[in-house]
């Protein structure tokens, strides 16, 4: 039984949808560090940066980083196409991945919380912030659509794997997708295809429920 500590609307989307494809038997726990009534006190135990997803796997061995998750599960269960078998493309994939976690990921943690990284406390500032990490995050967008959009139906090929269900999370923050839907037009349309794939429909669904 696996164990997936996250939150709605949260990184941990991507890992649910990956173990759900794996067909494993996980276990959610409710917790992020900005809510104080989830179970972050637990989660600190298994990760003391409380990031989420953060995966407690059978073996009791601790994952954490989303890109890292569904590698590892791509690793384990080599048969549900989450990492391609092929070399070539499976080298690409795992260069997407990391390219989402090392560019994309990171834009947003500093836009999201520009006063962990200066010392400059003025509001002026912390918007000076966000606007520019905004402004980076979108143009790590453009060039990830320039390089692994177009190669196929879907971002890893042919068929769906770790690499689509990581990117139709991540750019649901930070208004990327309206940003993408005017200037990567090619990309966007590939997103939504991803998301109408029955597996991650059913998880999105519980992550951004439709307002009434």
């Amino acid at each position: 039984m696996f164990t997936l500590y996250g939150t709605q609307g949260s990184g941990s989307a991507a890992a649910e949808v990956a173990l759900r494809v794996c067909g494993a038997q996980y276990l959610k726990v409710h917790a992020s560090s900005w809510e104080k009534d989830s179970a972050v006190e637990e989660l600190s135990r298994v990760n003391p940066l409380k990031q989420i997803p953060t995966v407690v796997f059978p073996d009791g061995s601790v994952m954490s980083e989303s890109a890292a998750i569904l590698i590892q599960l791509g690793l384990l269960y080599p048969d549900t196409g989450l990492l391609p078998n092929d070399a070539a493309a499976r080298a690409r994939v795992l260069r997407g991945l990391v390219f989402i976690a090392a560019n994309c990921y990171s834009a947003i943690s500093i836009g999201d919380y520009p006063e962990r990284w200066t010392t400059d406390t003025a509001q002026t500032a912390l918007d000076a912030i966000r606007a520019g990490t905004r402004q980076q995050l979108y143009r790590h967008w453009e060039i990830f659509a320039d390089l692994f959009d177009g190669n196929g139906e879907y971002l890893g090929g042919e068929f769906a794997g770790a690499l689509d269900y990581l990117a139709a999370v991540v750019t649901r923050w930070s208004g990327t997708r309206q940003h993408l839907q005017q200037h990567r037009p090619a990309f966007f349309a590939t997103l939504q295809r991803i998301e109408a794939l029955p597996t991650v429909a059913a998880v999105f669904a519980e992550h951004w429920p439709k307002k009434a």
